[in-house]
């Protein structure tokens, strides 16, 4: 059986949702997926980004990280986001990025993709969930299958509880509040589950 190919993909701006993303990385190829980590493009003009000097030094930092293209998302068979939410949504990086799918979509390419999404804020209801679930609604549109983490396992619990993605709370200084990474694992490792799944199935025609 062919391991699972999956995308990640993850807009940061100061590095939260790269950790986030890392962590991603690190557990699906502990499964034996084959692992893509791409960022979503800058679109922030120079001088907002050098108004947070954080956000100029990690934008440095992740020069080599390879850009998100939609290609990425046709050779997929899973994909999990990782993104900050914007005033309980995407961030407009993001979007740009989703309306650039349109093409696949068309094509069915994006259909029976399976997808799952992880955010974070500057507080515990700062519009994670609200976040999430506006990227699955894009996701549904695509015809996608998500694989939401659900409460499955105690991790999640020690995350937080979010049951549609892991979300995370970051201070003023950008560090994490809660202990996410346990759970950002079983959601990644859940997520080629799921896709190993819908594999065999389609094997079995």
């Amino acid at each position: 059986m062919a391991n699972v190919k999956l995308a990640i993909i993850y807009y940061s701006s100061t590095g939260t949702n790269f950790q986030l993303a890392r962590w991603a990385e690190e557990a699906a190829k502990e499964t034996g997926a084959e692992v893509k980590l791409a960022k979503v493009r800058e679109n922030a003009p120079d001088a907002a980004i050098d108004s947070n000097p954080a956000w100029r030094e990690h934008l440095n930092a992740t020069a080599d990280v390879p850009t998100a293209e939609v290609d990425l998302l046709d050779w997929a068979d899973a994909i999990i986001f990782s993104v900050p939410t914007r005033f309980g949504h995407v961030s407009s990086q993001v979007q740009q990025f989703l309306d650039t799918t349109g093409g696949l979509w068309a094509q069915g390419k994006l259909a029976n993709k399976v997808v799952s999404a992880m955010t974070s804020a500057q507080n515990p209801h700062g519009g994670q969930e609200a976040t999430i679930l506006g990227l699955y609604t894009s996701m549904f549109h695509w015809g996608a299958i998500v694989a939401a983490p659900g409460y499955a396992d105690p991790v999640l619990f020690k995350a937080g509880g979010n049951p549609y993605g892991t979300s995370v709370s970051v201070d003023q200084d950008g560090n994490m509040v809660e202990d996410v990474q346990d759970a950002v694992h079983y959601q990644a490792k859940h997520t080629v589950e799921v896709a190993q799944w819908i594999q065999n199935g389609r094997g079995q025609k």
